[in-house]
């Protein structure tokens, strides 16, 4: 493995419905092996040294779907932080930061979350970043509302005020972004923050990303020169 790892790495998770489709499930069990696929990740990611993961989990556009889909999917990533998965990213120096709407995600699951985030808010070892109900655009329009609130005026407005701002907080923005599945779009993804990252798109669901295509793509990722227009 080359020694140039990403310290930021995006991934977008899709699939999980497909995969199952196509071996004749419910899209239930598409997500749940999704969900198992995300720990996994996590602690690939802590082996290779990467220290901010951002996990694409849910879009504002998957509202969109059916509620009793939607319910389970609420319900999942509940099931996701436990209160054992807090405690053990407390422990190993993990914050954990969800990013989105979180006012249009049920009570009980906006309670888990502020918990999650309250417990492990000063841990620095590691960042685990959940975008749910997320969407780049909207995170730029509340962006703007938050800086006009502010009453700041436009010539003090500048790309580091508005990445303060933004729902990710200033976190480095990220250096490679994954999408499996085999669409080749980022679909609302980190929109200001992908300014500059690299991509790779493979065609493999989600639940079926493995370690060594993580690996493959670290090592795709070292081998191209970011020069960021210089």
């Amino acid at each position: 493995m080359n020694k140039k790892i990403p310290y930021h790495l995006g991934i977008i998770i899709d699939g999980n419905r497909r995969w199952a489709k196509e071996k004749g499930l419910p899209s239930f069990a598409g997500h749940l092996k999704g969900k198992e696929n995300v720990w996994k990740m996590q602690e690939w990611c802590k082996k290779k040294g990467i220290k901010i993961l951002t996990v694409y989990g849910f879009s504002i556009e998957n509202w969109k779907r059916s509620k009793k889909e939607i319910n389970y999917l609420m319900e999942l990533i509940a099931q996701a932080l436990s209160k054992d998965f807090i405690q053990e990213a407390y422990e190993d120096g993990t914050k954990i930061l969800v990013i989105g709407q979180k006012d249009k995600l049920p009570k009980f699951l906006q309670k888990i979350i502020k918990n999650a985030e309250e417990i492990t808010k000063n841990n620095k070892k590691r960042i685990f970043v959940l975008a749910i109900s997320y969407g780049g655009r909207q995170e730029i329009v509340e962006t703007i509302k938050k800086i006009v609130s502010q009453k700041i005026p436009p010539n003090k407005i500048t790309e580091e005020l508005i990445d303060k701002n933004l729902w990710t907080q200033g976190l480095p923005y990220p250096d490679l972004i994954i999408r499996t599945a085999g669409e080749q779009r980022l679909s609302n993804f980190l929109t200001w923050q992908s300014a500059y990252s690299e991509l790779y798109f493979l065609k493999k669901y989600w639940p079926d990303f493995t370690e060594k295509d993580l690996n493959k793509a670290i090592e795709n990722y070292a081998e191209r020169g970011r020069r960021f227009g210089k």
